[in-house]
């Protein structure tokens, strides 16, 4: 993670949590003009419009007086969906068993992207099973992860 994200989220996570919910992640896409900023909460109850209104106001006001993005950007406050993206190595943990997507940042045995099912996690490596083969990826080294939602 990079330390903007490292910062943001140290920022944003109390405001989230004070309000009573998870902060899921933070990612901040940056675009020039056009960047964005998007915290994902979550609550045992779900996440209603209602509930990002209540966050995106709290956060709003804490990013005016912090002002730690110095260009422009939106931001968005969401729900993590059924394809919800996994930041921490915690996150992978919960989510055993499920099949996952995942983008790194540099190639790995040739390729950067893996789809298969989530085995673990074994001291800073999430554990994936894919074509009968193993693969233990740094989690440093993963830029994108995301749960493939089943639809049984």
């Amino acid at each position: 993670m990079s330390s903007k994200l490292e910062q943001l989220q140290a920022l944003l996570a109390p405001v989230v949590e004070a309000l009573g919910y998870e902060c899921w992640g933070v990612e901040f896409l940056s675009q020039g003009r056009h960047s964005l900023l998007r915290v994902y909460i979550d609550h045992a109850n779900g996440i209603l419009v209602e509930d990002c209104e209540k966050v995106s106001r709290q956060v709003s006001g804490v990013l005016d007086v912090e002002d730690p993005i110095s260009s422009e950007y939106t931001l968005e406050v969401s729900s993590p969906g059924m394809d919800r993206p996994l930041f921490t190595l915690d996150q992978f943990v919960r989510h055993i068993g499920e099949q996952v997507k995942i983008k790194l940042r540099a190639p790995y045995e040739g390729r950067r992207n893996f789809q298969g099912l989530l085995r673990g996690v074994e001291e800073q490596d999430v554990v994936i099973l894919m074509e009968d083969h193993e693969y233990l990826l740094p989690i440093d080294s993963i830029d994108k992860a995301n749960i493939i939602p089943r639809f049984d």
